[in-house]
């Protein structure tokens, strides 16, 4: 798993964006940096951990989102190291044991494509820097494809009635 470290002071709490430094996690966006715009859901989780940080009292700039939590004690000066067993916990009782972190990237990227979300746009939300890349982790669905060949079909017997 990356690591990610998010500061009480990284995400502007009016500007809906997460800003990664060049030297952030390589796995993450492959060192490039980037900013990454966070959509509804993002924002509202975002203002939760705020809430929690401000509860905890940990609101300097160096302090950490993701605080280091060790025998039930926080440290915000230090970020979270590891959280696997945290994701174990949530997928099990979600009942999807196999899930790994890693496979919500791949259906993200794989469900923007398919709405047709532009190759760049996609390159640039991912941190990818080849089209090699984005299409490792994009698996278009077949009835995507399907449904793509079938738009097409329905398009051309149109025109040729007409």
């Amino acid at each position: 798993m990356a690591d990610i470290f998010i500061s009480y002071a990284s995400p502007d709490r009016e500007a809906p964006a997460v800003s990664v430094p060049p030297d952030g996690p390589a796995l993450l966006l492959q060192s490039v940096g980037a900013v990454i715009p966070l959509n509804a859901s993002a924002v509202e989780a975002a203002a939760r951990m705020f809430e929690r940080a401000d509860l905890l009292g940990h609101t300097e700039p160096e302090h950490y989102l993701w605080p280091a939590c060790q025998w039930g004690r926080y440290d915000a000066t230090n970020p979270m190291l590891k959280w696997d067993t945290a994701w174990r916990a949530l997928r099990d009782a979600a009942g999807l044991p196999g899930l790994r972190f890693h496979d919500l990237r791949h259906t993200v990227i794989t469900e923007l494509a398919e709405m047709a979300v532009a190759d760049h746009v996609l390159e640039s939300i991912s941190g990818h820097l080849s089209r090699r890349m984005l299409e490792h982790y994009s698996h278009i669905r077949i009835d995507a494809k399907r449904q793509a060949l079938d738009a097409l079909d329905a398009a051309r017997r149109s025109t040729a009635r007409q």
